[in-house]
Order: structure tokens, then sequence, then C-alpha cells
């Protein structure tokens, strides 16, 4: 079930940190170390590359505070990673078919 996650101690930084993650462990082993899925919906871009924005997020969280948040911890969406991604000046599209 979704909680409320207060995201003021997420900075940029801390999204670049999981975003240099992603790419050292691949799409495989981010996912198998940090516990997310693929994107489904939204792509967070950087750098002209794509990564799960709610994976990316929920990393740079446990990069923060320490605490390791589940998939299920927060939503994904427009509402909720899309829209905090964006707020620290990140772009976040809809996903590329």
């Amino acid at each position: 079930m979704s909680q409320t996650i207060v995201w003021n101690q997420v900075t940029p930084a801390n999204v670049e940190r999981a975003i240099r993650e992603y790419d050292r462990l691949g799409a495989d082993g981010f996912f198998a170390e940090h516990g997310f899925a693929p994107a489904t919906t939204y792509e967070l871009v950087w750098h002209e590359r794509c990564y799960p924005p709610k994976a990316i997020l929920g990393t740079a969280y446990e990069f923060a505070t320490g605490k390791r948040l589940a998939s299920t911890d927060f939503e994904g969406g427009k509402a909720g990673a899309v829209k905090v991604l964006g707020t620290l000046g990140f772009t976040v599209r809809h996903r590329q078919s």
C-alpha cells in the first residue's frame, strides 16, 4: 500500500548518483540490487539516455535517507515520481515505443 513519503531530503545530486548506479550495474543488475522494475509509462531523460523514473527516484531516496523503499511504497506516475523528479529539475516524458 502506498504511503506518504516526504521527498524533501532528495536532491538532484542523489538522483544523479542513482543514474550513475543504473549505468554501472545495467538494468537487470540495478533492478536486482534495488528492487524495482522497468518503467512502463514514463521515462526519465538524462544526457540523451532514458531511465526508469520510479526506480531512479526510489534509489535516490535510499541514498538520501538510508531507508529503502519498495515499489509499492509510492506512486510512479504523474502525481508521484514524475512530479517529484520534475520539481528537482529533471525531464520525464511518456515512454517512447
